[in-house]
């Protein structure tokens, strides 16, 4: 079954801001665009095996959100039906715990 992907609002402004940071540092645009297109592709290749994607655990617990890892960025989702909901695309090295409402910032 394949499900079908859907981005959170967001996870849209996510992307653009991953845009504008890509874009800042190549000024290209070519490359902007194969950047962004390359890393939804990666989201969206998980939609034939959701949980091929890496579980994230907080305190030794399944959080329910999966991840995919692309180059600096990691993309958050987790599935609702026949759905895999991209909730958040976030730098790696940010405190992305926190950003998933996971920590103990709820």
């Amino acid at each position: 079954m394949k499900y079908h992907v859907e981005y959170s609002q967001v996870a849209i402004r996510d992307l653009d801001r991953v845009w504008n940071e890509v874009f800042e540092a190549s000024k290209d645009y070519e490359i902007t665009q194969k950047y962004l297109d390359d890393l939804m592709d990666k989201v969206e290749a998980k939609a034939d095996h959701p949980k091929s994607g890496a579980p994230l655990y907080y305190q030794d617990l399944f959080t329910g959100y999966y991840f995919v890892v692309f180059k600096a960025y990691l993309a958050f989702y987790r599935m609702d039906g026949d759905k895999m909901l991209v909730d958040r695309v976030l730098f790696a090295a940010s405190d992305y715990m926190r950003y998933l409402h996971l920590g103990t910032d709820k």
